[in-house]
């Protein structure tokens, strides 16, 4: 590799077989990495406004990630199994199961993490994988 790429696909080839498994690896370990940086951000932002407020702490505390690998395939979930957060996030309006009506406005603090952490996780990835090869 010279001036920071490959210049030849055969190159490239080269080096992703003599180091592809430690690529792959260094991957997972960025992945791992921004998915809690990720659960982190979102906890924060559904700290208060304009996120939803903090009553007992439950929901922040139910935002979880999960990294799975299988061979070169990598994939995070970031999520929560809290029943509020697709009402808070997108906010609701309508009767509910129990027959309240509602005009709820969005409190979002999912959307705004995964936009600011998109690019700083394409840039650790590259970054890491880069090192490996």
């Amino acid at each position: 590799m010279s001036g920071g790429g490959f210049h030849h696909p055969s190159d490239l080839a080269g080096a992703l077989s003599r180091n592809g498994r430690a690529a792959v690896n260094a991957a997972e370990t960025a992945m791992r990495y921004s998915a809690k940086a990720l659960v982190m951000q979102v906890q924060h932002n559904a700290s208060g406004r304009p996120g939803p407020r903090v009553i007992t702490g439950q929901y922040r505390a139910s935002w979880q990630s999960d990294v799975h690998r299988t061979g070169p395939v990598i994939v995070a979930e970031v999520g929560t199994n809290a029943p509020q957060g697709r009402r808070l996030e997108f906010g609701f309006v309508g009767v509910d199961s129990l027959g309240r009506h509602y005009n709820q406005r969005p409190f979002p603090h999912l959307g705004p993490a995964v936009s600011a952490f998109g690019p700083l996780l394409v840039h650790a990835l590259g970054q890491a994988v880069a090192e490996e090869l």
